[in-house]
């Protein structure tokens, strides 16, 4: 192949529109940054039993804002970061789907405790970790506690959803896909 002008314009252009869908460059990350943040301390003031659950756990991924709307098929969609140690380890989205009778849209937070050095091992290794039965929830009651059973406790990822807004009823994280992201 000869290196042309037409070819090394072709080029950069492409790697200049890549580097664009990518997001590099951009200040993606900041923002997740800010929002997990934000995100945690809501969590932490409005449901203190949830800083003795993170001091456990050995990361946190937190998605600070899902919406999911749905009329018949549904589908929801959020971006969010993994911290290991209170740091940003990796960028995520989340991207969920559903059929059935339903109508509406709602938003919601939710942070998965991942409470083993396995569990933590598995999601970051695999190429979209896809939540399901392995998943147990923690229920966030009116009374700033922390309802978790004795085998929630001892599960090696625990899901908190909180902060719901909006004319759905109900959030799981059933059939949920996570993937990695550069944001």
């Amino acid at each position: 192949m000869t290196l042309t002008r037409r070819n090394v314009t072709f080029g950069l252009g492409a790697t200049a529109l890549l580097g664009a869908c990518n997001g590099v460059g951009s200040n993606g990350d900041a923002r997740i940054d800010a929002r997990v943040d934000q995100t945690l301390s809501k969590l932490y003031g409005d449901y203190p039993a949830t800083r003795d659950l993170s001091a456990k756990a050995v990361g946190l991924l937190v998605m600070p804002v899902v919406t999911e709307a749905g009329l018949g098929f549904g589908g929801g969609y959020g971006r969010g970061a993994l911290r290991v140690g209170g740091a940003t380890v990796d960028y995520y989205s989340v991207a969920k789907a559903s059929g059935g009778l339903q109508i509406g849209a709602q938003q919601y937070s939710h942070v998965l405790f991942f409470m083993t050095d396995e569990a933590l091992q598995t999601f970051r290794r695999s190429p979209g970790f896809a939540a399901g039965a392995n998943l147990e929830y923690a229920v966030l009651e009116r009374g700033e506690t922390l309802a978790a059973e004795t085998t929630t406790s001892l599960a090696p990822v625990i899901a908190v959803i909180f902060g719901q807004a909006g004319l759905r009823v109900g959030a799981t994280l059933e059939g949920v896909k996570y993937t990695r992201i550069i944001p």
